[in-house]
């Protein structure tokens, strides 16, 4: 495999040398895992795309990406109300 230098400040690359340290990996496996974990936006809408077919398959509906994109965001929603109960238990004004 082919190997390349990426030019990063002295104290970025010191912060991700102790990281790999930490995590027993060299340098050039954290940035590795590092690019792996950060889709594309690209390989985002292949995952979206991919997933609403699933959703498709399972449900047995032939539901539209414009459908799909007018839903509720189910998941954002659930998140919020969650926020909202933990700072409610944390101030005690609310």
């Amino acid at each position: 495999m082919a190997t390349t230098t990426i030019q990063v400040p002295r104290e970025v690359r010191d912060h991700l040398a102790e990281l790999a340290r930490e995590r027993g990996m060299s340098l050039g496996q954290l940035v590795e895992a590092l690019a792996v974990e950060q889709p594309t936006a690209a390989q985002r809408a292949q995952r979206l795309a991919a997933d609403r077919e699933v959703v498709r398959r399972v449900i047995g509906l032939d539901v539209s990406d414009a459908e799909f994109d007018q839903a509720p965001d189910v998941r954002g929603n659930i998140y919020k109300i969650a926020a909202e109960k933990v700072r409610a238990t944390q101030d005690p004004a609310a």
